[in-house]
């Protein structure tokens, strides 16, 4: 079986879960507080849109179950539990197939992990963001670093072996050190998975109107060469204790790169349930309403169907790729259609082509936003 006749029977699941237990201040996310009785509405509403669409999954194995958000760990544990067991009903899920769940530290307990665990949840992914109070407090952020120290040691306790901790550099006020601090925190406890990303100030969140362009708190934000040296800290010290750089912004100790983000950048079919979920089945993209009142109402109809074009599939296997460390393997099809941009990304020391494949240089990834912009 080829490799692209193998992908088309496998399937990947996102399940959005909009809700939180406050907004925080950089987000612009799909997300929003709500009250016990709109959760649980909600979570009855995703249960109907999983038996509705079932038919997608017909003839294939789901290899990764991803719950996002939000915060899906704001649900009861019995909730999820009881999302997961209609998958399982309406779906063939692979027996060994990666199930995470996105947890706010803040939301964390003893019976939400014994849920998971009966559930089959194998990954968790907690958002520390910081191991600095104050740049939490600066955040929005809920909890503490002790509190994510509690949650942390807590599913370690009950026997998860599979844990993500998602860290943000570039924060207002952040400077190198505390940031190289935040690393060390992280490292000291041995996660399995990190992921590093740096500030983005987004229009429309409370953030943009102090940081952004003209903002009064602008001068805040490290500058370009501080951003930068962090983003090399976080290079170096993780590759110097093991960690592997499979993407831009993620390391992992050998065998634990997320399968379900991997499935993302090699562009395996996923169908996104839940509110203003997005999807990509056979080629075509397409997203649920953003509208609660309409998901809850039990609209979920495919909006924005598109059907990519053969050079829409091109554009978006180099552009996301190429965010792997290993690269791109080349092609006859991918080489008739970029051999100029090739070549001129080498002849700039960003690509190097060797083996069969295509893959950043480390200049390369320092200007990503540029290179991957050359495959649109």
């Amino acid at each position: 079986m080829g490799i692209r006749e193998e992908r088309q029977t496998e399937l990947m699941l996102y399940l959005h879960i909009p809700f939180c237990v406050r907004k925080c201040a950089y987000c612009d996310f799909l997300s929003a507080p709500a009250g016990e009785e709109v959760r649980a509405c909600y979570v009855e509403a995703l249960k109907e849109e999983i038996r509705r669409k079932q038919g997608i999954g017909e003839g294939r194995m789901v290899t990764s179950v991803f719950f996002g958000g939000g915060t899906p760990s704001l649900l009861a544990g019995v909730q999820l539990e009881g999302i997961l067991e209609e998958v399982r009903g309406c779906f063939c899920l692979k027996e060994d197939g990666e199930i995470t769940v996105e947890c706010n530290p803040g939301t964390l307990t003893r019976d939400k992990l014994l849920a998971y665990q009966r559930a089959g949840v194998n990954r968790l992914s907690l958002g520390l963001q910081s191991a600095d109070n104050e740049e939490l407090a600066l955040l929005g952020r809920i909890h503490t670093y002790e509190e994510f120290l509690e949650g942390y040691s807590l599913a370690r306790e009950m026997g998860f072996h599979n844990l993500n901790v998602d860290l943000m550099s570039a924060l207002p006020g952040q400077t190198r050190e505390s940031w190289k601090s935040t690393l060390q925190k992280v490292l000291s406890l041995g996660p399995e998975h990190i992921s590093a990303y740096s500030l983005m100030v987004e229009e429309g969140t409370p953030f943009y109107e102090r940081y952004g362009p003209g903002g009064q708190l602008e001068k805040l934000l490290p500058d370009e060469d501080a951003e930068r040296q962090m983003y090399y800290d976080t290079r170096d010290i993780l590759k110097a204790v093991g960690y592997e750089r499979y993407e831009i912004s993620n390391y992992a100790r050998p065998g634990f790169a997320c399968r379900h983000n991997l499935g993302y950048w090699e562009r395996r079919d996923y169908l996104g349930l839940g509110l203003g979920a997005a999807s990509l089945v056979d080629g075509v993209r397409f997203r649920n309403s953003r509208s609660l009142s309409e998901y809850l109402a039990g609209d979920t109809k495919a909006q924005e169907a598109e059907r990519l074009t053969r050079r829409e599939e091109l554009e978006e296997t180099m552009f996301l790729g190429l965010r792997k460390t290993e690269g791109v393997k080349l092609t006859g099809e991918l080489l008739e259609a970029y051999e100029d941009v090739f070549a001129r990304l080498r002849q700039q020391g960003l690509l190097l082509w060797e083996e069969g494949c295509v893959r950043l240089t480390d200049l390369g990834f320092d200007v990503s936003n540029y290179a991957l912009a050359e495959f649109l």
